[in-house]
């Protein structure tokens, strides 16, 4: 199976980011490496803070993982060095494509155990937290989303640790295909039926519906 390499571990801490708008707004999106082994509980790493849960966090979304392949892309893109936890992800990744990374499949890292469930939607905080105009609309036409990860199995992660694809279902249904179908291309959501079961629960009903939509449409 495919083996990538963790190569930093990334929590927003205590100290939320006051982001500029009309009104108070305050995010988890700041993480920051840290050193040593980091707990992984059923909703997270140990010392993160996810502020909007009904975005961020959860079940289904416990912990966000980003490639350094993706972050060099964008390093060019902008003239900016993109250090770890710049795109508010908890795993930095080497070696791994995300976008091509199936819906259900499992990551061995350290002692846990994740399973890939969805793509990551950018929002104005995002676009905030760069200063960049037009980020989300930029972020959207690349399409690197980077994967966010159900906890199967509690343990603990540290850079260095190798990342362990274990298993990968075969309906095919990427999370690049996901994030098309959720943005750009949503007449495509009913080819995301096969991988219902592996997305956050509380997407489910949602999808679920949107696409018995489209196909009474059809």
């Amino acid at each position: 199976m495919t083996r990538g390499r963790l190569d930093a571990v990334c929590v927003s801490g205590s100290d939320l980011l006051p982001l500029p708008g009309r009104r108070p707004n305050r995010s988890g999106i700041d993480k920051r490496p840290v050193a040593g082994r980091v707990a992984v509980s059923e909703l997270g790493l140990d010392g993160d803070v996810q502020v909007n849960r009904k975005y961020h966090g959860g079940e289904g979304q416990a912990v966000y993982a980003y490639a350094q392949e993706d972050a060099d892309w964008w390093a060019a893109e902008l003239d900016r060095e993109l250090p770890p936890g710049r795109f508010g992800e908890n795993l930095r990744t080497t070696g791994l494509d995300l976008t091509g990374a199936v819906l259900g499949e499992r990551w061995r890292v350290g002692t846990a155990l994740f399973e890939v469930t969805a793509c990551r939607i950018p929002c104005a905080n995002f676009e905030r937290f760069w200063g960049v105009p037009q980020l989300v609309k930029r972020f959207t036409a690349r399409g690197a989303s980077g994967a966010y990860l159900r906890v199967l199995e509690t343990g603990d992660v540290g850079a260095g640790d190798a990342v362990e694809v274990v298993s990968r279902p075969a309906h095919g249904v990427t999370v690049g295909l996901l994030f098309r179908a959720t943005t750009t291309q949503r007449r495509r959501l009913p080819e995301i039926a096969p991988a219902l079961e592996h997305l956050p629960l509380k997407d489910r009903p949602k999808v679920a519906a949107r696409i018995e939509r489209l196909a009474a449409l059809a």
